[in-house]
């Protein structure tokens, strides 16, 4: 067998592990810090320090390869994982996954996978430990075929040599203005998700967050260079429903209304509203994406909240219950889910985004390009961290090099061809 020996190393995430229900139950901020309790269960304050933990498998010729395993940033919201909690994830680890690894054929990435990840106690493994674990087995197969990531997903998946870059998605955090500046002086191609995730943000009737989305186009033409042209994003997280209503109709009307006052541009609106459980979610957002079709809008609804693994994603996509399902990588679990749900959704004709959190590292940033690339998902989230130059460095530099490295490896074929 291909693994000898497993480390782990605690390490940081990019951001903050922060509780969703206490922001939006109006909890204030001073500083950097929220005041006021914890709503969600095992958070104990509003924001804390995200933490990862690192899966090193040591092969037969002494190379190690890594994964990063952590939580997204509003764990335990919208039916997500709980808090991630770094020395239950390690012991689960350390007793059951560590004596599965030692027995995988790691040259062989998808039954490696189904092997190592198979429930325990009849229960699915923390999908932090199949985030982090699939793409150590997704880097062991790399090496042990001398090849990249997103050759062997492509190989797994009997997908063709990708060639098309992926448009790349940046998010501001609570720096607007300044975020939204440097995205545009990078010819970021979708930006700027904004972070409305409060009344305050958002405003009376959605009022603020119109203003902020009429500043951003105004802005974009200001300071971009000639022909720059981005697609608009914003996440609201559930706001439009809270402030407005739930009917669809009232939903749909007030995006177009958006929508209006940027006309040049693609809007794309994530997570309109949260209707509370996923079957609900999926019923009202095909409505609300059937209204939006029928008038004709340039506004697309991107869904995220309760559409989290795999089989909330065909749910969604067979519902056509989004214009773009965001693929939240830590929430899917293995990343080769990552990569069935991005084909998933193009066989059903709707978007696939390959999300993600602040939350993450660097490592599971560049595992994630790999899968986006030989996917050609239709855009990829820049991470981790809440700036803009860090993850639109990591995310931008990993894909170029490895377009250069599989435009070689094309040109080598097609020779001995």
């Amino acid at each position: 067998m291909q693994i000898k020996d497993v480390l782990l190393a605690p390490g940081n995430g990019a951001f903050f592990y922060d509780d969703q229900a206490a922001i939006s139950a109006g909890a204030s901020q001073d500083g950097f810090v929220y005041v006021g309790d914890p709503i969600t269960p095992d958070f104990q304050s509003i924001r804390i320090p995200a933490s990862s933990l690192s899966v090193g498998l040591v092969l037969t010729d002494d190379a190690v390869v890594w994964g990063d395993m952590m939580n997204v940033q509003y764990s335990g919201a919208g039916g997500r994982d709980l808090f991630f909690d770094t020395h239950q994830i390690s012991d689960l680890t350390s007793r059951v996954v560590t004596p599965r690894l030692l027995d995988a054929d790691a040259s062989r990435y998808l039954p490696a996978c189904a092997t190592v990840l198979e429930p325990f106690e009849h229960k699915r493994l923390p999908l932090a430990i199949e985030y982090g674990v699939s793409q150590a087995l997704l880097r062991a197969a790399a090496h042990l075929h001398r090849t990249t990531m997103a050759e062997i997903i492509c190989s797994e998946f009997d997908l063709p040599l990708p060639t098309r870059r992926v448009p790349i998605y940046c998010q501001s955090g609570d720096a607007r203005e300044i975020n939204v500046d440097k995205m545009i002086l990078k010819s970021v191609d979708v930006l700027p998700h904004g972070l409305i995730n409060s009344r305050q943000k958002f405003g009376v009737g959605g009022q603020t967050f119109m203003e902020f989305v009429r500043w951003v186009a105004t802005r974009t033409r200001a300071i971009g260079r000639p022909g720059y042209h981005p697609v608009l994003h914003f996440d609201v997280y559930g706001w439009i429903g809270q402030e407005i209503g739930l009917e669809p109709q009232t939903i749909a009307d007030f995006i177009c209304k958006v929508a209006d006052t940027v006309p040049d541009f693609t809007l794309n609106i994530e997570c309109p509203a949260d209707f509370g459980f996923t079957q609900a979610q999926i019923d009202n957002y095909a409505r609300i994406v059937s209204i939006l079709n029928d008038r004709g809008s340039s506004a697309c609804i991107v869904v995220d909240e309760r559409c989290n693994t795999l089989e909330d994603i065909r749910l969604f996509a067979e519902a056509k219950a989004a214009h773009l399902v965001q693929i939240k990588t830590p929430d899917v679990g293995s990343i080769a889910d990552t990569a069935r749900a991005v084909l998933l959704c193009k066989e059903h004709k709707v978007g696939a985004y390959v999300g993600g959190s602040c939350t993450e590292t660097d490592l599971s940033a560049r595992a994630s390009v790999h899968i986006s690339v030989a996917t050609q998902a239709d855009m990829m989230l820049a991470k981790p961290g809440m700036g803009v130059d860090e993850g639109f460095s990591i995310v931008g530099n990993e894909q170029n090099r490895l377009l250069a490295m599989l435009n070689r490896r094309r040109t080598q074929n097609e020779n001995v061809g």
